[in-house]
């Protein structure tokens, strides 16, 4: 039994230690990978600024070009985008402001409605007289004659 678990303990220690051979190769391949990838952004970002463009290659100057072109078209589209949702947003104040002058004017013209019943009604109204009321409301006209 003792011999069983020996051999178990080495053969996974073997795998581990192939295991973790095959993750440095791997890890070291990508840690070059990405270095020269690293490189060529900073190239490409001096570059861009204008740093060095005299000694820069057709083939460079061209991916220059062509990512100047993507990063155009990228704007471009950002800036469609926020004039996009900037227009909503003004259709919308706009529906509101419509909403709010036609409540307005539909109250301005219930007051001026009700101003003209108003007046035209103090003028209508007969004037009350009271018969048989030993003190009478109305002055009588002959008084106050000029």
């Amino acid at each position: 039994m003792q011999g069983l678990i020996e051999r178990y303990m080495k053969s996974t220690r073997a795998v581990q230690i192939e295991d973790t051979g095959g993750r440095l190769t791997l890890e070291s391949e990508e840690i070059t990978s990405l270095k020269e990838e690293i490189q060529l952004l900073q190239k490409g970002l001096g570059y861009t600024f204008g740093g060095g463009v005299e000694t820069m290659s057709l083939d460079e100057l061209h991916a220059l070009e062509k990512h100047l072109e993507v990063c155009i078209c990228h704007i471009r589209s950002i800036k469609m985008q926020i004039m996009f949702e900037e227009i909503e947003v003004l259709k919308n104040k706009e529906g509101i402001l419509k909403a709010a002058n036609e409540y307005l004017h539909g109250k301005t013209f219930f007051f001026s409605f009700k101003q003209i019943q108003e007046q035209n009604g103090m003028f209508d109204l007969p004037s009350p007289m009271i018969t048989g009321f030993p003190y009478p409301l109305t002055i009588q006209n002959e008084i106050f004659q000029f």
